[in-house]
């Protein structure tokens, strides 16, 4: 099996166990993009404790699931917002994110991976990867 998007594959995975009412999910291969955003999805309060298990391939990550998610998923194709395009409410964000205060836009920013609320208190712009609410 050929994996293009391992981002994409790890928020399916997360999708499907948080539908079937699981307590917790194995995301594999593992990497650091994916921790970085689950960080992020754990800061927001979507995820509980994840930890990486060393399988000598390609690793996992083990995440504990709150029950929160609603939906979440890649965008595709990876738009780069700039600060102003991010105060100024555009259309994609009402694209993906059900209202105003609901939901997080996950973004790759200079700074690392922040959501979209902390890159507008930073005053940075970035990379789209992901939503979820």
């Amino acid at each position: 099996m050929v994996m293009l998007d391992t981002l994409a594959n790890a928020l399916a995975s997360i999708m499907n166990a948080e539908m079937r009412a699981k307590n917790e999910v194995i995301i594999t291969p593992a990497s650091k993009l994916i921790a970085s955003v689950l960080r992020v999805m754990q800061r927001e309060g979507y995820v509980g404790e994840f930890e990486y298990i060393d399988d000598g391939r390609w690793g996992k990550i083990r995440v504990r699931l709150l029950g929160r998610i609603n939906k979440c998923g890649v965008i595709k194709p990876r738009f780069p917002v700039s600060y102003r395009d991010l105060i100024s409410m555009p259309d994609w964000l009402r694209k993906y994110l059900p209202s105003r205060d609901i939901g997080v836009l996950i973004i790759s920013t200079s700074q690392g991976v922040l959501s979209h609320r902390e890159a507008i208190r930073r005053k940075i712009g970035g990379i789209l990867l992901a939503y979820v609410y």
